[in-house]
């Protein structure tokens, strides 16, 4: 049964690191290999009342970093569709290469402990597209932005998926994390970027500029607001799991309700069309629900390996 469950798992990570050559969606492979890896499991033991226990037991854990995810994606897309992160590019106006490089990565790698890297990398590659109009001068930021998003992630809690999961499980504490892995991070990012800044010369030239579709119905205060106030909720759900000891996703679901009532009672008076495009609701539905999907089927995956002896305790202490 081990071995079955075993290969099951490798066959399904296998598939999933091979997305764009199978042409199948990770989500789909994973959700397919953790309901198979417990179905296994199921069916070879006697206990079936027991299984269904040890599923519910971890499916209790991993909700909380699901609500998690699913609440962070919720509120940088609120930022997002109020133009908050445009509040960054209109304070960027170097066109110098060189320097422009430096200003978008260290940007890049303050975000990304608090906006977590995946998301960072989205905002900030949206950004650069307004700022640089050459498509190959783009690539290049964008593969600076990639690598200043994970290093910035790494050294925050809450900077990547895995940090935020070990962070939930009680592996690693917020203090720890910040001042073990911060100049090993701050190292990552400051080797290629001064590698990528010798082949870097001359100015950018920017794209015409075009007006959003909520530009017209947003005020520059309204703007401010959703901006500072999420970004404010993002970095203190640390300091609520500190201060309540409850776990992170608390902290999230409550400043995403906080969020929500901001944003209801600043566009009241707006007809429903309005509205709704600057609503949590549209938030929600715009968030990435695949990748959660994914996480979901990666996590139970796992879960099924640890229930069935003590596989991952003994790869992880070899």
């Amino acid at each position: 049964m081990i071995v079955l469950i075993l290969a099951t798992f490798v066959i399904g990570y296998i598939a999933i690191a091979t997305e764009h050559f199978i042409g199948i969606n990770k989500a789909a492979t994973a959700l397919i290999t953790g309901v198979v890896c417990w179905t296994i499991y199921v069916v070879n033991t006697s206990d079936k009342h027991l299984v269904s226990e040890q599923l519910q037991e971890h499916l209790g854990e991993l909700s909380g970093i699901l609500f998690f995810l699913m609440g962070a994606m919720a509120i940088v897309e609120l930022i997002d569709a109020h133009n908050g992160f445009e509040i960054l590019t209109a304070k960027i106006t170097q066109t110098n290469k060189r320097n422009l490089l430096w200003i978008v990565s260290f940007l890049t790698f303050v975000l990304s402990p608090v906006l977590d890297n995946l998301t960072t990398t989205i905002v900030m590659i949206s950004l650069i597209r307004k700022l640089i109009n050459d498509p190959q001068e783009r690539l290049s930021f964008a593969g600076m932005i990639v690598i200043a998003s994970n290093a910035g992630g790494a050294w925050s809690p809450i900077g990547d998926v895995t940090t935020t999961m070990l962070w939930i499980g009680g592996q690693i504490t917020a203090a720890n994390i910040i001042t073990n892995l911060f100049l090993p991070s701050l190292v990552c990012i400051l080797t290629p970027l001064l590698l990528l800044s010798f082949r870097l010369k001359g100015k950018v030239e920017r794209p015409l500029e075009t007006s959003s579709n909520t530009n017209d119905i947003l005020s520059r205060k309204h703007q401010y607001i959703v901006f500072v106030s999420g970004i404010l909720i993002l970095v203190m759900v640390p300091v609520f799991k500190t201060l309540t000891h409850l776990p992170p996703y608390m902290g999230i679901l409550i400043g995403l309700g906080i969020l929500w009532v901001i944003t209801e009672i600043i566009h009241g008076n707006k007809d429903e069309e309005e509205r709704h495009i600057l609503s949590v609701a549209h938030a929600l539905r715009k968030i990435d629900s695949p990748s959660i999907l994914f996480f979901l089927g990666i996590l139970i995956s796992i879960a099924a390996l640890q229930v069935t002896g003590s596989i991952l305790s003994n790869v992880a202490t070899w």
